[in-house]
């Protein structure tokens, strides 16, 4: 059996890591993987470089012959999509092969297919996708929902890697470090992050940090300069290591104003770090609230801050907190896992 594997592009980010975990960790002895992306940094990632293949970032025709050519030449059985541009590409190429193969499809965000047209959204996964992955039950039901044939879709959590993301016991230190740790885009809020900061300025155990690059850079520095909020606020730019800024941080805010099922959630839950979250999404699968962690209902800078200063006093809710996220994490939330369960996925195709 030979399995190929693609996603649009090595950049950071929620589904090229998902990639690069598949890639590193993928094996079985009836199977050879193949992997082919648009260039970027996660590339250094990269364990099996020699059953890769780069494709353009921009040159549609030219991804769409290069998979024909893989297809034909590697003999695919199965092509493991990580985006809905990567299962289009799928889809026409199906159209240029006499190769039969089967898609597999693990959604990670919203789409503007399924907003502007669900219709065509579901009638092409009906038609053309074989399994449909998704990262959170929320994001299955929302299939469903859409008219998705329920057979073709399994859950299967994001994993995160416990060798990565150690286990870390807080030390207090002289201020209290609340960061955000996302990608500088609108859909991501970090205005509501601010906000909190503007409330909270006159704390002076509580610092706040943004890591992260975006399209969002500037307007992000212009907020925080016309709030007068240098002192308060420090921007760390992106960041390569994100364990080592969630280790540092004692506690992790999420303010998005949509989520799938955040990496960074399992990320803070495993390193040791408490997380408020809005609660959106599938984040209520991994974050219960007042027990692994902490769910506000509404985009509330109020309730954001109350809840900052709730834990910031409570040494003992922290630690409450902090092991039994740690656990669920071990227990539910696994790279293994992960890799095992997508794995059964290609299996059900054969």
């Amino acid at each position: 059996m030979n399995i190929l594997i693609i996603t649009d592009k090595l950049i950071f980010g929620g589904a090229e890591m998902y990639f690069c975990k598949l890639e590193n960790q993928l094996q079985h002895p009836d199977i050879t993987f193949h992997y082919a992306a648009g260039s970027g940094e996660l590339y250094e990632k990269l364990k099996h470089k020699y059953n890769f293949s780069e494709m353009s970032r921009t040159k549609h025709y030219q991804n769409i012959k290069k998979l024909r050519d893989l297809i034909t030449f590697k003999q695919i059985d199965v092509i493991h999509a990580n985006s809905l541009r990567m299962v289009l590409y799928c889809i026409i190429t199906q159209k240029l092969t006499k190769r039969k193969f089967k898609i597999v499809y693990t959604k990670h965000n919203v789409t503007v297919l399924e907003e502007k047209s669900p219709f065509i959204f579901a009638h092409l996964l009906n038609k053309y996708v074989a399994r449909i992955i998704t990262v959170s039950e929320f994001e299955k039901r929302n299939l469903v929902k859409a008219g998705i044939d329920p057979t073709k879709i399994t859950t299967v959590y994001n994993g995160v890697d416990l060798n990565q993301f150690v286990f870390h016991r807080k030390v207090q230190g002289e201020s209290f470090n609340v960061g955000i740790l996302a990608r500088l885009s609108e859909e991501k809020n970090h205005e509501l992050f601010i906000n909190i900061a503007k409330q909270l300025r006159n704390n002076p155990n509580i610092m706040f940090y943004i890591a992260g690059d975006g399209p969002e850079k500037e307007n992000i520095k212009n907020m925080i300069k016309s709030h007068s909020l240098h002192h308060k606020i420090k921007m760390v730019g992106a960041v390569h290591k994100p364990e080592e800024f969630i280790k540092e941080m004692d506690l992790l805010v999420l303010t998005s104003y949509r989520e799938v099922f955040p990496m960074v959630v399992l990320e803070a839950m495993a390193v040791g770090t408490p997380i408020i979250s809005i609660d959106r999404g599938g984040v209520g699968e991994a974050i219960i609230g007042n027990k692994t962690g902490f769910l506000i209902n509404d985009h509330s800078t109020e309730d954001f801050c109350n809840k900052i200063l709730a834990i910031e006093s409570d040494r003992e809710i922290r630690e409450h907190i902090i092991e039994n996220a740690r656990r669920k994490v071990q227990t539910e939330f696994s790279l293994e896992q992960m890799v095992s369960n997508t794995l059964k996925e290609y299996l059900n195709c054969s």
